[in-house]
């Protein structure tokens, strides 16, 4: 073939090409994480909106009225300094509240993580139909609260009396919830109920982590359930263990609705968690910036809690606990 006339073309230099690729292929990408980041921007920015507006200012707008007069009606009012947080410490009803709180979220604790474990250990032991029993026992998670209440008002009322009075048991003639004594662990009993689902699949999830060869060679050294269960299983659940025990603490502190639906604070404010006390001075007594006040206190005790509960889950490991 006569190749006169043609010219020799410029070899390609493999190296300035392989650079040029890998710029290109850099510029594509960083356009690609511009967009991805502006994306995500869209996405998460009413989600922001929102919580700044409805959470973030409303906390500072409940702060500030904290340290003023307000009625919550009135237009106007004047800054009277620590005032409401002075009386609000002077006031027994604040205290007394306070210790119901702490008593209800004490119960709260043990009947939670009691229940809640018992039940783990036995759905985690089940070998069939696993995923239809944990859902049945989900299901008083999806119902409200205040509809849970409601039924078991009825139930106190109407069938409890009826069945002291069918076993000739004194105490049982009346509903639980009409005694100063009982009023508390009846009302804390409906929480329990409704509030064992969550924890008892975090325990299940728990359980599922702790390795089997442990539990085959604890068996053939002849180790007991309960030994099995102190130096095995314990300490695995251990991380599952104290986030429960902190969430069940921070719902007691903040109840309301099961003790507002069920009593309203009665008998005689044996029932008055800070809540209702919140709820009744600033909407009966119309006494907005002392709720305020008993709002913030209640506040900084759910952010401490909050803040140990960070410091938990930020731990990983059965060792590091």
């Amino acid at each position: 073939m006569n190749e006169q006339g043609s010219r020799p073309g410029r070899a390609k230099n493999p190296t300035v090409s392989g650079e040029l690729e890998r710029e290109r292929i850099m510029k594509k990408s960083r356009r690609e994480s511009v967009a991805d980041k502006l994306t995500n921007l869209l996405f998460t920015l009413p989600a922001v909106i929102l919580y700044t507006v409805f959470f973030i200012y409303a906390v500072f707008v409940g702060i500030n009225y904290s340290f003023t007069d307000w009625d919550g009606i009135g237009k106007t009012y004047s800054y009277i300094g620590f005032t409401n947080y002075i009386n609000l410490f002077q006031n027994q009803f604040f205290w007394s509240s306070l210790g119901i709180t702490v008593k209800y979220a004490l119960m709260l604790v043990v009947g939670v993580m009691l229940v809640s474990l018992i039940l783990a250990l036995s759905l985690n032991s089940i070998k069939r139909f696993k995923t239809l029993t944990k859902s049945i026992f989900f299901v008083p998670a999806m119902i409200g609260g205040v509809t849970i209440a409601l039924i078991f008002d009825q139930i106190y009322y109407r069938l409890v009396p009826s069945v002291g009075q069918a076993l000739g048991i004194s105490w049982l003639m009346q509903s639980p919830l009409a005694s100063t004594q009982t009023a508390l662990p009846a009302v804390v009993f409906v929480n329990v109920w409704q509030a064992v689902a969550m924890p008892t699949l975090i325990f299940i999830a728990g359980l599922q982590s702790v390795p089997q060869d442990l539990y085959e060679s604890a068996m053939l050294d002849g180790a007991t359930v309960f030994n099995r269960f102190r130096y095995i299983t314990f300490p695995y659940l251990m991380p599952t263990f104290t986030i429960n025990m902190v969430l069940a603490i921070k719902s007691g502190i903040t109840s309301f609705d099961y003790a507002y639906a069920l009593t309203a604070g009665g008998p005689s404010r044996s029932t008055t968690v800070i809540g209702i006390l919140i709820y009744n001075d600033a909407f009966n007594n119309m006494k907005f910036s002392l709720a305020n006040a008993e709002a913030v206190i209640l506040f900084i005790i759910i952010a401490l809690l909050s803040m140990v509960q960070i410091k938990i889950s930020s731990k990983g490991g059965v060792n590091q606990l």
